[in-house]
């Protein structure tokens, strides 16, 4: 049968009330408040946590310290309702560290209300140091207003606003350092969850949000961020690997899959319709990351965890990682003055919609796998149940052509865990998410043939 004979074509989602109530309480202004106060610690390099001679409230610890109490009095709004950490480590010399570095990665932990779903958690973050045009300079300016002040304040504006909500699912709130050494914060971060089995089902990395202002740029887009992830899992076997080339699934990630996501979340809250124009929205680039360029999602990708990136449309490399100065007659520096408040606020208000949805839904179905025990013209899913899964949960088959970028078609199946369906394997893509009763579905899992096996009897 031809997919677009069965089921039907994918529909937004329900809006939620109260997540849309949260998302327009995320403020340019509280955004601007926050860069500029970013700014003004002056250079916020990782290495200047050696230093003793800086002025006061200057340097990366003053900025750490200045995170945490933001975090602090967001928990004291709502009861105490952050666990607010402050991890501190020593960091081996290194790629770009000369010798032993004090780093502090702050974040703030919101648990999540249902004790069967709390263990399921999903992380924002943004790099809060900063640099200039050399790595060593700790004293010169380096005020790092969109790299990455902007996504430092994506962080802490999803936590200020989504604190007053409570979630089934845990969120977490970060702002990591050393990035720009070599994502050293980050990979003692990913690394902690890993060791702690955090069972981190996504990574939000806001890196460079701010909207580029550059005067005379007619080629950025405002409309547009773009969303970055990785095709073929860091951590994957070479029995994997040739089973993904196999099947053709080099573009069904679980990262890859939270990208999109991303983009069924921005078609509930923020797509209109009508003079065929659309608003701000993701635009999903099938990339790790920018050309031969990296960052701190990239950290969680290594182990084995979804993340992605989020990156303005169009980098304006006078404005990043150079010196304050002015040459012939241009204007070097990551300055605040390039900086759009209300496009830091959309992608703002994009992750924290992402978070509370995904915290709100049931968690993504496990051990998904088409039933390869006949082969024909059907194809028999079956999958496990997410962990927690509240009463009410039913499942969603998606499928796109094997050429199209997002899903197109799905049925729903109820609350049953294996189904077979009238599309041949040959000619789509399978996925499978799961949904609450309020609509809020899962990022889909890719399914991996498996031969059905019945379970053994019992021993007498």
């Amino acid at each position: 049968m031809d997919s677009r004979k069965f089921g039907g074509p994918i529909q937004a989602a329900p809006v939620d009330p109260h997540i849309q109530a949260a998302v327009q309480q995320i403020s340019p202004q509280r955004i601007e408040q926050d860069i500029s106060t970013l700014v003004s610690f002056h250079n916020r390099s990782t290495l200047s946590s050696n230093d003793r001679d800086l002025p006061a409230g200057q340097g990366v610890l003053a900025a750490a310290d200045w995170i945490e109490a933001q975090f602090r009095a967001d928990s004291a709004a709502c009861g105490g309702c952050l666990e607010v950490k402050r991890d501190t480590f020593v960091q081996a010399p290194g790629s770009r560290i000369a010798q032993p570095t004090e780093m502090n990665n702050i974040y703030a932990v919101l648990r999540g209300s249902d004790p069967a779903q709390a263990g399921r958690m999903y992380l924002v973050t943004g790099h809060y140091d900063s640099r200039d045009s050399s790595n060593e300079d700790t004293h010169g300016a380096a005020p790092g207003a969109n790299d990455d002040a902007s996504g430092v304040a994506v962080s802490l504006e999803s936590a200020r606003v989504l604190s007053k909500l409570h979630f089934p699912a845990t969120l977490v709130f970060a702002a990591v350092a050393g990035e720009e050494q070599g994502l050293y914060g980050s990979a003692h971060l990913a690394k902690f969850a890993k060791e702690q089995g955090w069972d981190l089902e996504g990574v939000l990395n806001n890196d460079i949000v701010g909207g580029n202002t550059t005067p005379g740029d007619t080629l950025q887009n405002k409309n547009v961020v773009r969303v970055f992830s990785e095709g073929i899992p860091a951590n994957a076997s070479e029995q994997q690997l040739r089973m993904i080339r196999m099947l053709g699934g080099e573009s069904d990630s679980p990262s890859r899959e939270l990208a999109r996501a991303i983009a069924d979340v921005d078609e509930t809250y923020f797509t209109t319709s009508g003079a065929g124009r659309r608003p701000f929205h993701p635009v999903l680039v099938f990339r790790l990351d920018r050309y031969l360029r990296g960052g701190d999602h990239h950290s969680f990708n290594l182990q084995g965890f979804p993340a992605v990136r989020f990156t303005e449309w169009r980098e304006d490399f006078n404005h990043q990682h150079q010196d304050v100065r002015v040459e012939n007659g241009v204007q070097y520096g990551d300055l605040l003055k390039y900086v759009d408040f209300n496009y830091v606020a959309r992608v703002a208000r994009l992750n924290a919609a992402t978070l509370a949805t995904l915290a709100s839904a049931p968690g993504t179905p496990k051990n998904a796998r088409i039933v390869t025990q006949v082969l024909d013209n059907t194809t028999t899913l079956a999958w496990d149940a997410p962990e927690g899964a509240p009463a009410g949960t039913t499942y969603q088959i998606v499928w796109r052509d094997t050429s199209a970028p997002d899903w197109q078609f799905y049925d729903s199946v109820g609350a049953v865990t294996q189904v077979t369906v009238p599309v041949s394997p040959d000619n789509v893509i399978f996925g499978i998410r799961s949904a609450n009763q309020a609509g809020q579905r899962s990022p889909a899992a890719f399914p991996f043939p498996a031969h059905f096996h019945t379970p053994p009897l019992p021993k007498k």
